[in-house]
């Protein structure tokens, strides 16, 4: 299993071969944005024009296979709060606001759309082709350690009888091993949640510490039950000029997401 980059015209984003409905992990490139926000932005409160936002979710939509009135967004909070949404949830994020806050959304509902927010954070999606619920999850640290991964498989589980060996899922670009940089109070919060596991996603440099939040999220989908799992290579901070960072550009920038569309099951 593998993950493939996707050209349209000048818009680039990644697909992951292990989900078979549409998605995408958007890159910055190929959209209209300008300035620090410049090009591909998909975030509603970076300050870009109402008119860019929909230019460049249209060209999304195009290229990727979904409508943007089919779309819900999360409203994150690095929280571990997962949402079941249903197609009264349509539109909210784009064309009206979301209410509730939460970091992970699944569903059932065959068009529905939904998206999850990063920018050195860890997108992750799921897929269960049995019963075609979908998952998008935003994994900030916080919500790694919170286990909010292995929380969206049992609510997939518990909401529509999916069984975790069915389940597909893909982690998307974000700060990688070389890149995320901490004090110790992360590698304490993995070393909670794994135990001895947690060794091989913690690395000591000077008085820093360096974890592999990739590889913490994948231990702990594993741990819900997941057997397919495609893991992108790629660090957005070590690739500023591919996918936007917070860290690099010091908050200074757009967004990009991780989104797949209900298709419904067999």
């Amino acid at each position: 299993m593998a993950f493939r980059n996707q050209k349209n015209g000048n818009l680039e984003y990644l697909t992951a071969d292990s989900i078979s409905v549409p998605h995408c992990f958007t890159t910055r490139l190929g959209g209209v944005s300008t300035g620090c926000l410049a090009s591909l932005n998909l975030g509603i409160h970076r300050g870009d024009t109402r008119e860019n936002l929909m230019e460049n979710y249209r060209i999304l939509g195009d290229a990727v296979g979904f409508r943007p009135e089919e779309l819900v967004f999360t409203r994150q909070t690095h929280t571990d709060i997962v949402r079941i949404v249903d197609e009264t949830n349509a539109g909210e994020g784009l064309f009206r606001p979301v209410e509730p806050e939460c970091d992970g959304l699944i569903t059932n509902v065959p068009g529905l759309t939904l998206a999850a927010f990063t920018a050195d954070c860890t997108p992750i999606l799921l897929h269960d082709p049995v019963t075609g619920a979908v998952g998008a999850v935003h994994a900030g640290w916080r919500g790694t350690v919170a286990d909010i991964a292995g929380k969206a498989v049992r609510a997939m589980v518990a909401a529509y009888g999916c069984k975790p060996e069915n389940i597909r899922a893909a982690i998307g670009p974000n700060i990688g091993f070389c890149c995320f940089e901490t004090d110790r109070d992360v590698p304490d919060a993995v070393r909670a949640l794994l135990g001895q596991e947690s060794g091989e996603y913690i690395r000591t440099v000077g008085e820093k510490y360096r974890v592999d939040l990739k590889g913490v999220n994948r231990a702990l989908l594993q741990r819900a039950g997941v057997r397919y799992i495609d893991v992108s290579c790629e660090c957005t901070a070590c690739r500023p000029d591919r996918f936007w960072s917070h860290r690099i550009t010091g908050g200074s920038r757009g967004s990009q997401a991780g989104l797949i569309r209900c298709q419904g099951g067999k």
